[in-house]
């Protein structure tokens, strides 16, 4: 009865095994947020981390339910780390929110996307009659989920990548973590792609720089934690085996949420979206970002 994560900073707090043997990690303030980086940068490593290699930055902020707007000082923080990974050109961005917009918790990606600046339609001339020639391309996609569309949401992207050929792709989802301290207080970017669904057992396949054939930047926060984890943080045991059918009755791990989860999804999109918006349009104030998808 394993803990359940898709956060690399729990993984790592896990082994307790520091750094080396291809894992490295570091860490900044910025005020009421605490930034932490893990680079993993062999194949050892991946393997000790059960983790692509790359580069995956975990930011600790106030929890978003009890913020109704971030600082713009934190929101250019974010940005700035996912501007840290994205390719020095401005090739055409396109922004994936995966997830299922009709179950709250895993509705962040779609959320998210309502509030990305999509700019690839329009023409350059339109761009110098409104001053906004330095504006970058970007697409914008909800593909769903399996459940809905029949179609696997990588086979999706995949299709719209091949057509549209990004110089990046972004994508967005909901994350699980083994803490509940965690939930709806922490984002993680990547630079490693994403497996949908892996931190509730419900993994697709997986959207990455090498099934893409571009670079894949994944941004998440974690809105899940499964009982087992829960039970062994509180417990403060990883011995569970004598209590497996209490927890899980059906067979099936059993996923928790906070009550305020609508709370969090909706700030959470707001913050990640404009972090977002932010770290593509750089030369783009923020209040005109903020006029442009209102």
């Amino acid at each position: 009865m394993e803990s359940r994560t898709d956060l690399a900073l729990e993984i790592h707090e896990m082994l307790k095994a520091g750094d080396g043997k291809g894992v490295y990690t570091s860490s900044e303030k910025h005020g009421k947020m605490t930034v932490s980086m893990i680079n993993i940068t062999s194949p050892m490593g991946a393997l000790r981390m059960n983790k692509p290699m790359g580069e995956y930055i975990t930011i600790s902020c106030p929890p978003f339910s009890d913020n109704i707007e971030m600082a713009s000082e934190e929101i250019e923080i974010i940005a700035g780390k996912i501007a840290c990974l994205l390719p020095k050109n401005k090739d055409l961005a396109l922004v994936v929110g995966l997830g299922n917009r009709n179950i709250t918790p895993d509705a962040l990606g779609p959320s998210v996307i309502e509030r990305i600046l999509a700019t690839r339609h329009i023409s350059d001339d339109v761009k110098r009659s409104t001053g906004l020639e330095m504006l970058r391309p970007v697409a914008a996609i909800s593909p769903g989920v399996l459940g809905q569309t029949g179609v696997e949401t990588a086979e999706i992207i995949h299709s719209v990548v091949s057509e549209i050929s990004p110089g990046v792709v972004i994508v967005i989802d909901a994350l699980a973590s083994r803490s509940a301290s965690r939930l709806g207080t922490t984002i993680q970017i990547s630079n490693t792609g994403i497996s949908p669904g892996s931190g509730v057992l419900n993994k697709r396949k997986e959207i990455s720089a090498q099934s893409l054939g571009c670079p894949v930047i994944s941004i998440g926060t974690p809105t899940v934690v499964d009982l087992i984890s829960l039970i062994k943080e509180i417990a403060q045991t990883d011995d569970l085996s004598a209590y497996k059918d209490k927890i899980e009755p059906r067979g099936e791990p059993m996923m928790l949420t906070p009550k305020e989860i609508d709370l969090i999804i909706s700030r959470a999109s707001r913050v990640v979206a404009m972090a977002i918006n932010r770290a593509l349009q750089p030369e783009v104030a923020a209040k005109d970002i903020e006029y442009l998808v209102s």
